[in-house]
């Protein structure tokens, strides 16, 4: 038995790696990322694309690999199925040509399209079906692709299928999961907080009535308000925390917060600067509390802070939120509503701690401690 020389062997570790980063990614949009640039790296192609068909004679996706962002606007919308790349989705078998304009299905291509001469297409197939195509051409002049560049592309095109089988599995699960989390908060809602609300209502209407009558009946009523008030923001509260935003399992926590302070620096004079410093591991629950956490702190900021500047910096072991706003003596903060017991309860059941620095008239530092011995 021949020992495989360092090329193969390199090569080996480099197909190894690409399947097993196809098989790590459960979003379609990361799977066909990975094979795109997988592909064109393992087999030296100049260019590389990934298509997926949809049902009108167009592709659903198509993402390419060597074609920088302002050539990919220059060429203009996706394109449709027709010439080469109508008969890679046709064929069963991989499509391989020293020169694709030379070919009868070549069609035409768009003004800024790159000049492309060899040619490797390759279907992604799931059964009898086809679910892609992966694409990949060499400039004029450059090498043709060879019998085991096109059993490393096969390779990697039924590791794909997998992974995108398993990829829309797992997103459409996702899709009934938040379906059946809004109806069972919808129930929640109306068996618990509207049932309060609606009492609510009708002291509300006995204590009108009683106020010139029965004074002191009507002052009993109003503490009935009060206390079913405070029973009904207790309920909605609870459904509230429940809640897990779609963003953290699409984006994670980080880019989640992100897009958060984005929307709040649109929404707001107040400038808003995000920096992370190092990533966060956590776990999804950890993720919902750490997220409210933030936003209650940042929603204090602009109600209360009045400041031209907030900045939350993200490291693995804290977050922080700091704001040149007015400050606040920590001692009154339970008389304001700014709610710092309720934030230090749910950091320390994290297993973490907050933390806050202010004094008026010299803003705030809040230091939410993610792992707290």
């Amino acid at each position: 038995m021949t020992a495989p020389d360092s090329h193969s062997t390199a090569l080996l570790h480099e197909v190894s790696a690409a399947v097993g980063a196809i098989t790590r990614h459960l979003s379609v949009a990361q799977v066909l990322e990975v094979i795109v640039s997988s592909a064109r790296r393992l087999v030296g192609a100049d260019y590389a694309a990934i298509g997926i068909p949809d049902d009108e004679g167009g592709f659903a996706e198509f993402i390419t690999d060597g074609i920088d962002e302002e050539q990919r606007l220059k060429i203009g919308p996706l394109p449709r199925q027709h010439g080469m790349l109508a008969a890679i989705l046709t064929e069963t078998e991989p499509i391989r040509l020293p020169d694709l304009r030379r070919d009868p299905r070549y069609q035409w291509w768009p003004k800024a399209h790159p000049t492309m001469a060899a040619l490797l297409g390759v279907p992604i197939r799931d059964g009898d079906r086809t679910m892609g195509i992966v694409v990949l051409t060499n400039d004029l002049g450059g090498p043709g692709f060879t019998e085991a560049d096109v059993e490393i592309i096969e390779l990697i095109a039924s590791h794909a299928a997998i992974a995108l089988t398993n990829a829309r599995l797992y997103e459409r699960s996702r899709e009934l999961t938040v379906v059946e989390e809004r109806n069972r908060l919808a129930r929640e809602l109306h068996d618990a907080v509207m049932q309060r609300l609606f009492s609510l209502r009708l002291s509300a209407r006995a204590a009108a009535k009683q106020i010139d009558t029965d004074p002191e009946a009507a002052a009993a009523r109003m503490e009935e308000i009060e206390s079913l008030a405070a029973d009904a923001i207790g309920e909605l509260r609870g459904v509230i925390v429940e809640l897990r935003p779609a963003d953290l399992d699409t984006h994670g926590l980080v880019e989640t917060l992100r897009r958060h302070l984005a929307l709040l620096d649109r929404l707001h004079e107040t400038e808003v600067v995000f920096t992370v410093r190092s990533p966060v591991d956590l776990s999804r629950e950890c993720e919902v509390e750490v997220l409210r956490l933030v936003q209650e702190a940042l929603g204090n900021v602009f109600r209360h802070a009045r400041a031209d500047r907030v900045e939350v910096t993200v490291e693995a072991e804290r977050i922080t939120v700091a704001d040149d706003g007015r400050g606040f003596d920590v001692e009154e903060a339970a008389t304001r509503g700014l709610g710092l017991l309720s934030m230090r309860e749910r950091a320390k059941a994290l297993g973490g701690a907050i933390d806050v620095a202010t004094a008026p008239g010299e803003g705030t530092l809040i230091t939410l401690e993610l792992r707290h011995e």
